[in-house]
């Protein structure tokens, strides 16, 4: 069963998840030699038709390569077609080093760790206590009304001053970066620039895609363009929204999880953009260990990152 759009389609005939029982039913059809190459008047596709989607058991069983010989595709549109792996599918290749982890495999590893899930003290002490203290004192220290009085002062110094407090308040900072901040700082152009369009990018009313590009920019000019600054005030301050890049954790997750994030090392929108995408739906996925916020998808994607290194 193949979505509408070009896209899915082109990304269907690549690598797809396929369902546990079509998986068995061909291993039994298709004769050995048959399943190991394919040849050019083949396809390599998805074999869903008849089963479903939203059935989680049918979604968790990697790539799989098959013969039209044996399975008939059928073509799906509108809102029937749209899946949310589907359509950020990761391309997968013969380097990649990490393989498919099924949702539910995730979550056992993840509560292999944590037994009690997001719940439990073992999670809290670990995991979500120091985060959740580091956000207070983010929502002290750059609320919109102190910091529209500071701008309002030009006083610039006590903006960065309390930036830089924030940063310090948790590891999630890679220590070298935080002193690339710090050093990006030290000039009065540098806090006043950085000021005003980190204040744009929490508070701002314009297009979020446009903030966080001009955010981007005043960072690389600085010298602190990394993934890990630019992420952080965003999912410190609203940890509700917006998620924090560690990069390889980040790529891991969304490899294992076979979601394609666009990941670029230099700052861009497509990968912060995709990266919340996959975030959301690994909270929608998950509801039913009822996560609080980005700070428990964040803890999950570290968690099963983990596994697979």
């Amino acid at each position: 069963m193949i979505p509408g759009h070009f896209v899915s389609f082109v990304a269907f005939v690549i690598a797809l998840p396929v369902i546990h029982y079509s998986g068995g039913l061909l291993a039994d059809l298709i004769p050995k030699d048959e399943t190991s190459v394919v040849s050019q008047d083949e396809l390599i596709g998805k074999s869903v038709a008849e089963f479903g989607l939203k059935d989680k058991k049918y979604t968790e069983e990697g790539e799989k390569i098959f013969s039209l010989k044996y399975v008939q595709l059928i073509k799906v549109e509108g809102e029937e077609a749209k899946h949310p792996i589907l359509d950020n599918l990761s391309v997968s290749n013969s380097s990649r080093k990490i393989k498919y982890q099924s949702l539910t495999q995730s979550i056992n590893k993840f509560l292999q760790l944590y037994p009690n899930g997001f719940y439990g003290e073992k999670y809290h002490k670990t995991e979500r206590n120091y985060k959740i203290k580091a956000h207070k004192l983010a929502s002290e220290l750059l609320n919109s009304e102190d910091f529209e009085k500071f701008l309002h002062e030009l006083n610039y110094d006590e903006i960065c001053k309390r930036a830089l407090t924030v940063a310090n308040a948790s590891n999630l900072v890679f220590p070298k970066e935080k002193k690339s901040l710090k050093d990006g700082l030290s000039t009065t152009t540098g806090k006043k620039h950085f000021s005003e369009s980190l204040y744009q990018l929490l508070y701002g009313t314009s297009d979020f895609a446009q903030r966080f590009n001009d955010f981007s920019k005043v960072l690389k000019d600085i010298g602190t363009a990394k993934w890990t600054t630019i992420s952080y005030f965003l999912f410190i301050v609203f940890p509700e929204k917006y998620m924090f890049v560690k990069p390889k954790m980040t790529e891991h997750a969304a490899e294992i999880s076979a979601f394609e994030i666009n990941y670029d090392p230099e700052l861009n929108w497509l990968t912060y953009n995709s990266i919340l995408t996959f975030s959301e739906y690994l909270k929608k996925e998950l509801s039913e260990l009822q996560l609080r916020d980005m700070i428990d998808v964040q803890s999950f994607m570290w968690c099963i990152a983990k596994s697979a290194t």
